[in-house]
């Protein structure tokens, strides 16, 4: 059975140790949390029965296998290259990315010590369609509108839904860098983030977030829509996301991969 790390000790962070210990989930386990302060966190280590470190060196050296970033753009920043050097990675604040010197790091990094560095698809799907037209060079257009509720991102009371934001995607995570994970996503696995147009929309008349994506090119045409549920801990993050995780730990050593 594969042994997990996690860095972060948030909702996601439950989530996957939730699963992990589901009676029936034999693929992988959680043996360590590496968080700042401990103490805030000593309740994970009695109901899960996890290590937990606030050091990265001590935590790197635990019984794990795989790392998984749960916690912050910062905190990916931080943590994952160094990461890199012994073990593979699964990094969910994809923000980070939309940083040339933290891409070129990690990348260098994953080449140098032959480890791997894995992106979970987090709220949206279809990724799998976007890597293999780009990979083919028959994708000219990526576009991504996400609508979210209009009090998450502004403070003006709104009848009706307005635009605020339209760009590239490196602009609009530049803008927004804990609200457009999803067009770093795009970004990575297709054209580039100063390629990939994003619209952000501001709606006072629904409660959760929706994606709409489209891909046009020589392949033909693509288009889907994710609405996602907010994860029930904390509703700031996406319940999607945290099944991404939880999917990626489960698939990574299958000897189907499919997509």
């Amino acid at each position: 059975m594969m042994r997990v790390g996690i860095i972060g000790g948030g909702a996601i962070c439950r989530y996957v140790l939730e699963r992990a210990n589901e009676e029936k989930q034999q693929s992988f386990t959680v043996t360590s949390v590496v968080v700042r302060d401990v103490e805030k966190y000593a309740e994970l280590a009695e109901t899960y029965d996890v290590l937990l470190f606030d050091d990265l060196t001590q935590f790197l050296r635990s019984d794990i296998d795989v790392v998984v970033e749960a916690a912050t753009i910062e905190a990916a920043r931080e943590y994952v290259p160094t990461a890199l050097t012994t073990h593979d990675v699964v990094v969910i604040s994809i923000g980070a990315f939309n940083d040339r010197h933290f891409s070129t790091r990690v990348y260098d990094k994953a080449k140098k010590y032959k480890t791997r560095l894995f992106v979970p698809s987090g709220a949206i799907g279809g990724l799998d369609l976007i890597q293999h037209v780009a990979a083919s060079n028959t994708v000219d257009e990526i576009s991504l509108v996400t609508k979210k509720p209009a009090h998450t991102l502004t403070e003006e009371k709104l009848k009706e839904q307005k635009v605020i934001f339209e760009g590239t995607a490196s602009e609009a995570v530049a803008k927004y860098p804990r609200n457009m994970n999803v067009s770093v996503a795009l970004g990575l696995a297709g054209l580039g983030f100063s390629k990939t147009s994003v619209q952000l929309i501001a709606d006072p008349t629904i409660q959760k977030n929706v994606h709409h994506i489209e891909a046009r090119g020589d392949f033909g045409k693509a288009s889907f829509e994710i609405e996602n549920e907010p994860l029930k801990e904390n509703p700031k993050s996406s319940y999607l996301a945290a099944i991404s995780i939880v999917g990626t730990l489960e698939n990574m050593n299958k000897a189907l991969i499919i997509g």
